[in-house]
């Protein structure tokens, strides 16, 4: 009997040392209050133009174009600081109410940041 309970406590501790070699480590620092705001402003900045995006009349706008509304909303995700900053500014800036010019004016803009990345090729085939 001692001999099974010796065998059940080799099992038990070769188990427990084998799932603790198999977790990695964690890593964790401190960031600056500066870095959080930015990575904050950024998810807002980006949230806000995705709403732009996911209106109708932008996303039948794009399509037209020949651009799939999808790989517009991957390249927001994907766009640096700057270019999300710059797209928003373009956004605020432009007139409320949802006019027809505005609607284009945020198409030509999702289309040529996305021309310039090499996600699509349109501008070549005018």
């Amino acid at each position: 009997m001692g001999n099974r309970r010796h065998n059940s406590v080799a099992a038990v501790v070769s188990a427990t040392l084998l799932a603790a070699s198999l977790q990695s480590a964690a890593n964790a620092g401190v960031i600056s209050t500066e870095q959080y705001l930015t990575a904050r402003d950024r998810e807002a900045t980006r949230a806000r133009i995705s709403a732009v995006l996911a209106r109708e009349e932008v996303r039948h706008q794009l399509e037209q174009y020949g651009v799939d509304p999808t790989a517009a909303d991957e390249r927001v995700a994907a766009l640096t600081d700057q270019e999300l900053e710059e797209l928003a500014t373009n956004l605020d800036n432009m007139p409320a109410g949802g006019s027809l010019l505005a609607v284009v004016g945020v198409a030509f803009i999702v289309l040529l940041i996305l021309e310039l990345v090499g996600v699509i090729d349109i501008f070549n085939k005018i």
